[in-house]
């Protein structure tokens, strides 16, 4: 039987007049970095890249001589270009300068050039192939290598975890400054993206992600600038105001992902139609497994947090991974778009579970008053099947109602 493969855009067509790849360095009052960092990438591209490309320096409303040396550097080389801005924004220069490039794969990179340059080629091959939609540089993974103080390694773990928890990302490195999309996938997704400072990277990749678009990751060498003018407080702040305000577009359903799957989704592969017997039984299989940790954990913690307390905290630990589990095994959904809308529901379906097995330990408190650790036991177990029950009804006909 022929194995079947996923849908795939068309290859860019790398002799077309306008320019292939178009370059964006997004500046603010960089007057001493500018030109030696322009010069190094012109010189990169001219010796490895094969085709027309274009480097556009865009200036977020620079008030020192960064202006006069772009202008300088457009005069000098055939393939500089300059747009000015007079706001602020790194988003905001990305999103203007690739809405109006001619260019087929639009990238970007800091100016400070902290990541080697060697990474641009892999960055860009996938999204030239048509094999991928948006192309990333990565400095979390263990093929990377990361040159910088613990404070920052600690503060992009950090955000990269706390989005993965909120957002449900399953991209690695969010805001490394190295970053490629092919221009039709962009045209689909900078109108939706809000954020014009630094979050403007988390958003488009969440949206993609959602969309179900591909994203390339690719390991980098990354050194530190220690002369970064990053305010570090003030990101973190605008970063979380923008975390809260996508996760409830996602939640509310404001996006138009349905339409953003049918235009950039790509086909999943074939797989046999799931069965009512076979959903049941792969449901059951993990339910038991999330019943033995339910009980483990609740054993645990009964001691320290009283019957209650341990069946809350229980019952939370496993919903989660029971929603994860039976969206991958029982329903057979993979990838991360509406993972966070499952998992929200699912504890919507966990919140049922909890008024039912809490009410089955109030009435029996209530009607046989001091009891013993089996009796709770005994009491939960019916109660948590009952439950169960009830789960696979609502997820088969809410949750994962019709991606099965």
């Amino acid at each position: 039987m022929t194995a079947p493969t996923l849908a795939r855009r068309a290859p860019v067509e790398t002799t077309a007049a306008a320019p292939v790849l178009d370059v964006v360095v997004p500046v603010y009052n960089e007057q001493t970095d500018l030109g030696p960092s322009v010069r190094r990438l012109h010189e990169y591209l001219r010796a490895t890249v094969p085709y027309r490309f274009r480097i556009t320096v865009a200036d977020n409303a620079s008030t020192d001589a960064t202006p006069a040396v772009a202008a300088a550097l457009a005069a000098e080389f055939a393939e500089v270009t300059v747009v000015r801005l007079e706001q602020k924004g790194r988003g905001r220069a990305l999103r203007h300068v690739w809405s109006h490039s001619d260019a087929a794969v639009l990238a970007y990179l800091d100016v400070d050039l902290s990541t080697d340059l060697a990474a641009l080629p892999p960055l860009i091959a996938p999204l030239l192939s048509g094999h991928s939609d948006l192309a990333i540089g990565t400095r979390l993974t263990r093929q990377s290598r990361v040159v910088r103080g613990a404070k920052r390694e600690v503060i992009s773990r950090g955000y990269n975890l706390l989005l993965r928890g909120t957002l449900a990302a399953s991209f690695s490195d969010a805001q490394c400054g190295f970053k490629a999309i092919r221009a039709d996938v962009a045209r689909e997704l900078l109108p939706l993206v809000e954020d014009t400072g630094w979050f403007f990277d988390t958003e488009l990749l969440v949206l993609a992600q959602n969309s179900g678009a591909r994203i390339h990751e690719v390991p980098v060498d990354w050194v530190d600038d220690p002369d970064s003018r990053v305010d570090l407080a003030a990101t973190i702040l605008a970063d979380l105001r923008g975390i809260a305000r996508l996760g409830r577009s996602l939640l509310t359903g404001a996006l138009p992902l349905a339409r953003l799957r049918a235009e950039l989704g790509r086909a999943p592969l074939a797989r046999p139609e799931s069965s009512l017997l076979r959903q049941v039984v792969r449901f059951g299989l993990v339910g038991v497994v999330s019943t033995l940790a339910y009980l483990l954990l609740y054993a645990l913690a009964q001691p320290y947090l009283g019957a209650q307390g341990a069946n809350l905290a229980a019952l939370a630990v496993t919903a989660i991974a029971n929603t994860a589990a039976n969206r991958r095994l029982t329903f057979g959904i993979r990838g991360a778009a509406d993972a966070l809308r499952h998992q929200a529901q699912g504890l919507l379906v966990f919140a049922l579970g909890l008024l039912l097995t809490s009410g089955a330990l109030a009435a029996l408190h209530l009607i046989a008053g001091a009891t013993t650790r089996t009796a709770e036991l005994t009491v939960l177990v019916t109660a948590n099947l009952l439950a169960t029950l009830l789960r696979f009804t609502l997820l088969r006909s809410w949750v994962f109602k019709g991606e099965h």
